[in-house]
């Protein structure tokens, strides 16, 4: 058997690469994965598996930070001219992008894995010393950059799928994988858990390319200290005025919004552990001559747990309505982004490891078992819900050499990684599917 998916695999490297730099040269941010979701749905049902799309698969009432519904429509609309397929499109309106495909293979436990689709809020570098642009993949679409690998998470995903559905009559179980929209600012994954894609789940695996596995080669089989995190919007209305003339008549939101943004920097830390505030953005007035009318500024907290983040968050808004009382100004929160904290299960980390030790690509010395995140990522959200149902999960870092950081405009990953990322997953869902159903109805 492993054999035989090391051979599928690696026949297919050719076309796994081939797949990733058409995804790096289309990207799409949250909520407006209309190509990259309708390309996913079209290979999942032309391998057999069951598809969910639209409401489906992902519950609009929990969406959080969704493009106005024009930009939605202007996003359908490339999606389409870019060689999305309109039919699939037309089911996902509203950004409802997320994709389930279900293979089910007879009696045995349910094994998901999730692959994260969207790009980032960055426009891509445009010099030679980049190969995408080089070689001529790079981004065609202003202000979208695959900048973090989800491109290659894509592929990989459609990898395994028709691995998998090529070795179904070995299967013993359910195979569910997720394509989730919006894990950049931590909006997709709280929506797809509603919308039920992972009830039932016994074995939860999902992971990345690179970040703390920064070599070709490398592994980690499990993932610890997810922060938890809520990202937010605060705007601050007040009233406008002449600057020289009648000042005493102005609200002045600006000054709401500085002061609020600086005394969010003072909120105490927790004593139980770790805790983040960070203003990010902040943008108000109008003209020099004019008392400020308008204010908005854009922060997140986060956690070591899902407890401290809450602490933070909450005397965030506190600070907020401090600010906008003092000035006489009012204002509103908006969250536009949430996860909670978590990590991987040590036994589910285990088997992942001992796989990965009979695979030549990953080096024995570079496979380690786990590191923490430090960071937010909201897998986590649906970690927690297969754990609250008795299932368990893990999250791993395919080793890759990178061109550059995370986030950054000249980012690029080594495409051999993409090939030993689908046997790794393959033979985690034949291992899992070893093991007895944990989740009960």
């Amino acid at each position: 058997m492993t054999d035989d998916i090391a051979r599928l695999a690696a026949g297919m490297a050719d076309r796994l690469v081939a797949r990733r730099r058409d995804l790096h040269r289309y990207p799409e941010t949250a909520w407006t994965e209309f190509r990259t979701a309708s390309l996913v749905a079209g290979a999942l049902a032309d391998a057999g598996y069951e598809l969910r799309l639209g409401g489906e698969a992902v519950r609009r009432e929990s969406m959080l930070g969704v493009p106005p519904a024009e930009e939605l429509a202007a996003h359908m609309e490339r999606a389409e001219a870019q060689w999305g397929d309109p039919a699939l499109i037309g089911r996902m309106a509203g950004g409802l992008t997320g994709v389930v495909g279900e293979l089910k293979c007879g009696e045995g436990p349910v094994v998901a894995l999730r692959f994260d689709m969207d790009a980032n809020d960055m426009d891509e570098a445009r010099d030679d010393a980049h190969r995408p642009h080089r070689e001529g993949f790079d981004s065609v679409n202003p202000g979208a950059m695959h900048a973090c690998g989800h491109d290659g998470h894509v592929a990989i995903g459609l990898g395994v799928a028709e691995a998998l559905a090529a070795l179904r009559d070995r299967l013993n179980g359910t195979v569910r994988l997720i394509f989730q929209p919006g894990e950049e600012g931590v909006r997709g994954a709280g929506p797809m858990v509603d919308a039920g894609a992972l009830d039932g789940v016994d074995y939860l695996l999902g992971g990345h390319i690179g970040f703390q596995a920064r070599k070709t080669g490398q592994l980690v089989c499990g993932t610890d200290k997810f922060l938890a995190t809520t990202k937010f919007d605060v705007t601050f209305t007040g009233v406008p005025a002449h600057a020289g003339a009648a000042p005493e008549q102005g609200r002045n939101a600006l000054l709401a919004a500085a002061c609020a943004a600086l005394n969010m920097h003072a909120i105490p830390r927790h004593g139980q552990g770790g805790s983040r505030i960070t203003v990010g953005v902040l943008n108000a007035g109008q003209a020099r001559n004019v008392i400020p009318p308008n204010g908005l500024l854009k922060a997140e907290s986060r956690g070591e747990t899902t407890e401290i983040n809450d602490y933070v968050f909450a005397r965030a808004k506190d600070v907020a309505a401090g600010a906008a009382h003092m000035y006489g100004v009012d204002h509103a929160v908006a969250v536009v982004g949430r996860s909670a904290s978590g990590g991987s299960d040590p036994e589910l980390a285990a088997r992942v490891r001992r796989i990965a030790e009979g695979m030549p690509f990953f080096e024995p010395s570079g496979i380690v078992d786990s590191v923490d995140l430090r960071g937010s990522e909201d897998f986590a959200v649906m970690l927690a819900e297969v754990r609250r149902q008795g299932g368990t999960g893990t999250y791993v870092m395919i080793g890759s050499d990178l061109a550059s950081g995370h986030h950054s405009f000249h980012f690029d990953f080594d495409e051999r990684s993409l090939a030993p990322g689908v046997e790794l997953f393959v033979r985690c869902v034949f291992d899992c599917m070893t093991l007895p159903a944990r989740v009960r109805a």
